[in-house]
């Protein structure tokens, strides 16, 4: 578009295939970015329209001038996922919903843009935020949170090692204003042998800040829910996630749906007449090919899940996010090295 930067989608062909051989319908592309997915997909199929939403407002820009050639079958709304449903009942009150799509992460777009603080690579303000009309930023978080709670938002957000280290040289840096501040801060915060090992030092600290910023697992259940509710029978949701807090809540997700929320004890059989809603339809995450990879190396931490809705009831679960102890980055005030 013009010399213009664009995000490189993620198992194009994958996301194809789970979601076009669905019926006649609306696809809701829950996470749009710069419309990558979602130009494959109605190119694809003539039987679909789609739904894009994004938080991100010069994502949203990107992604209706990619996606102009469509005309009608087209749109792209200025929203986080977690309204899904409202924009449904807006914009395709009762049409059948055939797909939903979430690509979760940051984009390439996003992380190239100087004033966005995205990368640890690139000197710009600790902002963060997809949409930069919400309040928090990563440097209140980074100069006004206690130690203890950047200690522990760098476990479970981000499995840092030697999360404690980080946040207290975190803190002894401050005021940290700038990403390559934050990058030097975390440096200084761990041993000389963790910052010689494989992968930037700083990668997780800010996955974790990312996270927290836009609220992104605290968000998700709730979206998948809501997408996973929408759909009409034979309907397909995917998702792809590059964080393993983010697959895992997915899992979750389409576990309970496909057990119909059963509440019995799970070595007896099921009493409480619990009727599945969902058929996963793959066990395990599908993993981007080898040749995708090498092209595209984010391709390499993306995790696929797609599940089918079946035609029974969905119950309301008023999900959230959860996080058990055992699944941190630190067990028992002890770090993992």
């Amino acid at each position: 578009m013009n010399g213009e930067l664009l995000h490189a989608p993620v198992m194009v062909g994958e996301i194809v295939e789970a979601l076009c051989d669905t019926p006649q319908g609306v696809i809701v592309d829950a996470t749009v970015g710069d419309g990558g997915h979602a130009a494959a997909l109605l190119e694809a199929s003539s039987r679909h329209r789609l739904i894009g939403l994004d938080r991100d407002p010069e994502a949203v820009a990107v992604a209706r001038r990619r996606l102009a050639a469509f005309g009608a079958r087209a749109g792209v709304v200025h929203a986080r996922f977690d309204r899904l449903g409202e924009v449904l009942a807006e914009l395709a009150p009762g049409e059948p919903v055939s797909g939903a799509l979430f690509d979760l992460g940051v984009s390439t777009r996003q992380l190239a843009a100087k004033g966005r603080g995205f990368s640890y690579r690139i000197d710009a303000p600790l902002d963060m935020r997809m949409d930069p009309s919400e309040a928090l930023t990563a440097a209140e978080i980074v100069n006004e949170w206690p130690e203890a709670e950047l200690a522990s938002l760098f476990a479970e957000h981000g499995e840092v090692r030697f999360g404690r280290r980080v946040a207290k040289a975190v803190v002894a840096a401050r005021p940290v204003t700038t990403t390559l501040g934050l990058v030097a801060a975390v440096s200084a915060g761990l041993p000389a042998g963790a910052r010689r090992r494989s992968g930037h030092p700083a990668t997780r600290v800010f996955q974790a800040l990312r996270v927290t910023v836009n609220g992104e697992l605290r968000l998700l259940p709730g979206a998948l829910d809501q997408a996973m509710a929408a759909l009409a029978a034979g309907g397909r949701v995917a998702v792809l996630s590059y964080h393993s807090g983010e697959d895992r809540i997915v899992k979750q997700s389409f576990t309970r749906a496909e057990a119909g929320w059963c509440s019995c004890p799970s070595r007896l059989p099921c009493v409480c007449g619990a009727v599945p809603a969902l058929a996963v339809l793959n066990r395990g995450a599908r993993l981007a090919r080898g040749e995708e990879v090498e092209a595209n190396p984010r391709a390499s931490s993306a995790r696929l899940r797609v599940a089918e809705r079946l035609d029974a009831p969905w119950r309301a679960t008023g999900a959230q996010s959860s996080w058990a102890p055992e699944e941190r980055g630190e067990r028992d005030g002890e770090e993992v090295e």
